[in-house]
């Protein structure tokens, strides 16, 4: 979380659950807890291993790791 007065420390987080409210949450309703828990566990799968990212060269933020380690 952010340092006290400084917005953008949040940026990137808040970003992600933009993307996990738009593209999962508000697609798929959830109707119980453990609903609402897979449906997040299975973003976040998605989002690290198979979601492409401009910002990363259109790779997902795995492959993206993989490569600057190589």
């Amino acid at each position: 979380h952010s340092r006290k007065g400084n917005c953008l420390d949040n940026a990137c987080i808040e970003s992600f659950f933009s993307h996990l409210k738009t593209e999962k949450l508000y697609m798929d309703k959830c109707t119980s807890m453990d609903e609402l828990h897979q449906a997040i566990g299975q973003y976040i799968t998605f989002y690290n291993s198979e979601r492409f990212q401009k910002k990363l060269g259109y790779l997902s933020p795995i492959e993206y790791r993989e490569k600057m380690d190589a």
